[in-house]
């Protein structure tokens, strides 16, 4: 009789386990049988918030399933993080990554999540920043801004998104290189801190080109210089930091990622739908039109993409002491 039940117990085990290992691709195959969302920290009209929309329509297209942007701003992107780490690891709570989230496990000293806690999918663009200034401040060059700060102490002022935002640091190396004391003033979206530009109330802004070309073809602001290595093709007449005088460059990138854990077929079933996006001509128009570029990468190197920015941030952070609670 003990064997017989031993047996039993056995072919029992054993079609459980049968079970287990069927069911586990099946639901990646069944990949997705219901809307996904895609969560970006900040709010809607920025320069993350126009190729999120661009990506989740298209992904809708692709996938046969609605994917719904939601904007979560605040925080410096952590409150859209926290919100898809949250969730079940199952490819239906996806994240327009950025430096925010590889530098905020850094910059809080309390957060909530590892860089580990982060699966890149993919990168899809990367891009420099351009530095705008009011018109209520009489300079035509980023040295003669500089000029200018320096005989108006206290006066000046930069938004930012946040402490430790990419907006935060580049300023503060910027004040470092250049002698310069402002004051720093937090916003939620870029959207919001431009406009407080347009209107003089804020006077220096650092910000990807997406979001300042128009009010720069407008001439709502002055658009003294980008970060890039190289001057953008859409504002072709502004010169680099370098060519300004100042030794500095610094470029910046968009992704989708997931929460880690979740399976390997749905994140290489997305990285693949996101690619054949990022190449379509459609997409390129729209991104590099604006200043940014195209660029896709395997959730592989991706992942190498966001563990190196972590990398080079913490010594920044060290340095500016800029860590929150």
């Amino acid at each position: 009789m003990l064997v017989k039940h031993l047996a039993a117990r056995t072919r029992h085990a054993l079609a459980f386990c049968t079970v287990l290992a069927s069911a586990a691709p099946a639901a990646a195959g069944d990949y997705p049988s219901r809307p996904i969302r895609l969560v970006l920290g900040f709010t809607a009209g920025g320069p993350t918030d126009i190729p999120a929309r661009f990506i989740a329509e298209r992904l809708t297209g692709s996938l046969g399933k609605p994917v719904l942007v939601e904007n979560k701003p605040g925080a410096g992107a952590l409150l859209a993080a926290m919100d898809v780490l949250s969730r079940p690891r199952d490819g239906y709570d996806l994240l327009l990554c950025t430096y925010f989230d590889a530098v905020n496990t850094l910059l809080y000293r309390s957060v909530k999540y590892k860089l580990s806690d982060i699966a890149g999918i993919s990168q899809i663009a990367s891009y420099s920043y351009a530095v705008a200034i009011s018109d209520t401040i009489p300079a035509q060059t980023f040295m003669e801004f500089v000029d200018y700060t320096k005989a108006h102490p206290g006066e000046v002022n930069y938004g930012h998104l946040g402490a430790g935002s990419t907006q935060n640091l580049l300023a503060k190396k910027l004040e470092k290189l250049t002698g310069m004391r402002m004051t720093p003033i937090p916003y939620k979206g870029t959207p919001e801190a431009l406009q407080e530009v347009i209107a003089g109330r804020t006077h220096l802004m650092i910000g990807p080109p997406l979001s300042m070309l128009p009010v720069y073809q407008s001439r709502q602001v002055k658009v003294l210089a980008v970060t890039g290595s190289e001057r953008l093709a859409s504002m072709p007449e502004v010169p680099t930091l370098n060519e300004s005088g100042i030794p500095f460059v610094a470029s910046a990138w968009l992704g989708v990622c997931a929460g880690s854990g979740t399976p390997q077929p749905i994140i290489a079933l997305l990285s693949t739908r996101i690619e054949a996006i990022i190449k379509s001509q459609d997409y390129r128009a729209m991104i590099e039109k604006s200043g940014s570029i195209a660029a896709f990468s395997n959730p592989q190197a991706f992942q190498k993409l966001i563990e190196e920015t972590a990398a080079d941030a913490a010594p920044i952070i060290r340095e500016f002491g800029v860590q929150l609670d």
